[in-house]
């Protein structure tokens, strides 16, 4: 199932998102810089569990709030933006409001950032920061973890291992953007993408980031056990 909408919207877009697409883009003729413009309201994606949502402008106050599973692109954010996120991807491609992350404690974030002023946006009381780096030349071609633009699991949209890979996730999902909206944001990005990659923060909770890892040493030692 897809949403179109050309134009605006209002508050909580795709409230309870469980699967399927919603896409908001500028109106055909706007005359407008999407950066600078609300396209949805507050507390868009409240509680969403599954789906993607690409967002042509900015959204308001309380971006995916207690998101727990959607992947989500947006051009910027008012204030508290992924408060109380459980799970899923957000993307930001624009500026944020303040108190971003507060009490995140899964999934991960991609923030735009060339003018360094994130971090004193940022609630740095659960998340660290770090600067999204191009991909490891050790990683395999074929490692099942690689995020794929084109999705084989509708459990996490195609996002992978959030461990690793986050400069082939993040372009993929302004891949996604571009296509979906025709961002112009987007597509500045892509056209001088070794330039713009290591602009982006990647917000990612302590504690998450420490489960996972304890996750993979259990399985790693599992199929040690059995060999």
């Amino acid at each position: 199932v897809s949403l179109e909408l050309s134009g605006d919207a209002n508050d909580y877009v795709g409230k309870g998102l469980s699967g399927g697409r919603v896409v908001v883009r500028q109106p055909a003729g706007a005359h407008r810089d999407p950066l600078e413009n609300i396209i949805v309201g507050n507390t868009v994606l409240y509680g969403a569990i599954g789906g993607e949502a690409y967002f042509e402008g900015v959204a308001g106050e309380r971006f995916a709030v207690r998101n727990s599973g959607a992947v989500c692109v947006v051009e910027g954010t008012g204030d508290h933006g992924c408060e109380y996120m459980t799970g899923g991807v957000v993307v930001v491609l624009g500026d944020t409001g303040r108190n971003f992350a507060a009490g995140m404690s899964g999934g991960v974030a991609y923030v735009y950032d060339p003018r360094g002023r994130f971090k004193d946006l940022c609630n740095p009381a659960m998340v660290e920061l770090k600067t999204v780096r191009g991909l490891l030349s050790s990683e395999p071609l074929d490692d099942p973890g690689r995020p794929r633009q084109r999705s084989v699991d509708v459990e996490d949209n195609g996002m992978g291992d959030v461990l690793r890979f986050d400069a082939e996730r993040l372009r993929i999902l302004v891949e996604r953007h571009q296509l979906r909206t025709g961002s112009a944001r987007a597509r500045e990005l892509l056209e001088d993408w070794d330039q713009a990659l290591p602009r982006f923060v990647k917000v990612m909770p302590r504690d998450y980031k420490r489960a996972l890892l304890q996750a993979r040493e259990r399985a790693t030692a599992k199929a040690v056990a059995a060999e």
